[in-house]
């Protein structure tokens, strides 16, 4: 070919890149812009953000990308081919939370109502994939129909390959599941595999089976929230860490909480500087716990004169109250605080304190987060209820977590702590690295007045007088076997130090094990109580 000839080849249109840059704008508008005209109003309608009003609100402003928005199904058949929109109801990608890296991914109601199918199950695959790949959080705002019907079997091997991957990252990367929508079926499962579960009142609603089908089986008659709604699982059940009346609420509390959290399972939780005096005295702590052991007080406030500037995050607040869990900082750095709950039901440890005490403690033992427990515990409830329910075995979940947590782990003894509660809650015996206590700790096998009843009870029955016999061991059993030094002369106690300087203590303490580590037997894992 000569060079004149191909000079007079015919040459691309100098404006084919604007022309397909212009067609890639639209189908983003249309991408972004969702279903028909109208169903925006009706999402609001329902008193319901949109999937991308959802992400705004989660992840700093601009910093959103998103990944796959042009995917859309390829199911023929049943109605799938005539509608065919742009992101096939969910929208995937990663931004940042406080300038720090977050993948997520939201249900878009207005498409499909949400559901479930092939390609939609494959972006969020991606973008769980992604999660990993980059070693940072996920979070799914969750606001679906369950699977697609008009997809069968592929809809279902989309949540199969969704749950595997929540497995994967269990323990390696903080996973949210925040629900804003109902959740029915087998969906319900991948949210449950996360490591918090937040629901807003009024919209939404988590449960395997759905009130129709109660209804038909056992003659029960429940409404969707009665039956699986925000207060339910934050009050009832403990599948929620929380419930709040407002989706903005819930939203900015992930972004605190998310704040407190490491990116991943190989990084420290994140530092901030504090503007409170790690020796800050703590005076009012010199009041707030009444020496009488069956007097009643709130654990809050003893945190909150602990921790940095009162401030800590509480999860599972309304379930299980007489234990309290809660992330905080001491001296800017990110601890777990596990605590005893004397104003509910005495603080006493039963099935489900024991559940979230052992969930908790494992999610802090997994991201690195040192354990502060502050114990004033009678013991395990008594009943036949608790203990044909299995109170044995579910108490051992506290125990197995205490046991098999590397972290840096520090118990104090505020008052009493009897019993086999004693030992479960991080005593020095299963391995606290140091074990503390005021002054008005009572460390016993049980109260002074049971275990008089016991060891004397022969003679106080034989007693002309038996009240004042029995008064006079329960005052000598407290002077020889629970006086407040007793475990400290035998080593089970580390130090007894005044509470006013609880805080100092402890963030000196923390300083000093923060390099600590520790290694568990060769294993594939353990044989955990579940």
């Amino acid at each position: 070919m000569t060079v004149m000839e191909e000079r007079t080849l015919p040459q691309p249109p100098p404006d084919t890149t604007r022309t397909r840059l212009a067609e890639l704008h639209l189908l983003r508008e249309l991408a972004h812009d969702g279903p028909a005209p109208g169903a925006t109003d009706q999402q609001h309608a329902r008193g319901k953000l949109t999937a991308r009003e959802r992400i705004e609100l989660l992840l700093d402003p601009g910093s959103f990308t998103e990944v796959e928005a042009l995917r859309r199904h390829r199911a023929t058949g049943f109605g799938l081919e005539a509608r065919r929109p742009y992101t096939d109801g969910v929208v995937t990608g990663w931004g940042t939370v406080h300038g720090r890296t977050v993948f997520v991914y939201a249900h878009d109601f207005r498409i499909f109502g949400g559901a479930l199918g092939e390609a939609h199950a494959t972006k969020i695959h991606k973008v769980m994939d992604l999660a990993l790949a980059a070693g940072a959080p996920l979070v799914s705002l969750n606001d679906g129909a369950g699977a697609r019907i008009q997809e069968g079997v592929s809809a279902l091997a989309g949540y199969g390959g969704i749950f595997t991957r929540n497995v994967a990252a269990s323990g390696v990367l903080p996973q949210i599941s925040v629900m804003l929508g109902p959740c029915a079926g087998g969906a319900a499962y991948s949210p449950a595999l996360t490591d918090f579960v937040f629901m807003v009142r009024g919209i939404s609603q988590m449960f395997i089976t759905g009130p129709d089908v109660v209804r038909t089986v056992t003659g029960e008659q429940v409404s969707q929230d009665g039956l699986g709604g925000a207060d339910v699982h934050a009050d009832v059940s403990g599948v929620a860490a929380a419930a709040y009346d407002d989706e903005a609420s819930c939203l900015e509390d992930v972004r605190h909480l998310l704040s407190l959290l490491p990116a991943n399972n190989r990084e420290l939780p994140p530092y901030e500087t504090p503007s409170d005096d790690p020796d800050r005295r703590c005076e009012a702590l010199l009041d707030l716990v009444p020496a009488e052991p069956n007097q009643a007080y709130d654990i809050h406030r003893v945190i909150e004169e602990i921790v940095d500037d009162g401030d800590f995050f509480e999860v599972q607040a309304s379930w299980a109250a007489n234990l309290v869990c809660a992330l905080a900082r001491l001296d800017g750095h990110v601890v777990g605080i596990v605590a005893n709950q004397p104003a509910a039901t005495a603080g006493v440890l039963d099935i489900a304190a024991s559940e979230k005490g052992a969930r908790f403690v494992q999610f802090c033992d997994a991201f690195n987060i040192p354990l502060v427990t502050l114990v004033d515990v009678p013991g395990f409830l008594p009943g036949v209820g608790q203990e044909h329910a299995g109170i044995i075995r579910h108490g051992a979940k506290l125990l197995y977590a205490y046991c098999n947590a590397t972290v840096p782990r520090i118990s104090l003894v505020l008052r009493k702590a009897y019993g086999g509660a004693y030992i479960v809650m991080d005593s020095r015996s299963i391995g606290a690295d140091l074990a503390l206590a005021w002054p008005t700790n009572e460390i016993a096998v049980m109260g002074a007045e049971g275990a008089a009843g016991v060891v004397f009870r022969r003679e106080i029955a034989a007693a002309d007088d038996p009240e004042a016999v029995r008064e006079r061991r329960i005052k000598e059993y407290k002077s020889e076997l629970m006086h407040p030094y007793y475990a400290a002369e035998r080593g089970l106690v580390d130090d007894v130090i005044d509470p006013r300087d609880t805080r100092a203590v402890l963030v000196r303490s923390l300083a000093m094990l923060r390099a600590k580590h520790a290694d568990l037997p060769s294993r594939k894992h353990g044989n955990q109580p579940v």
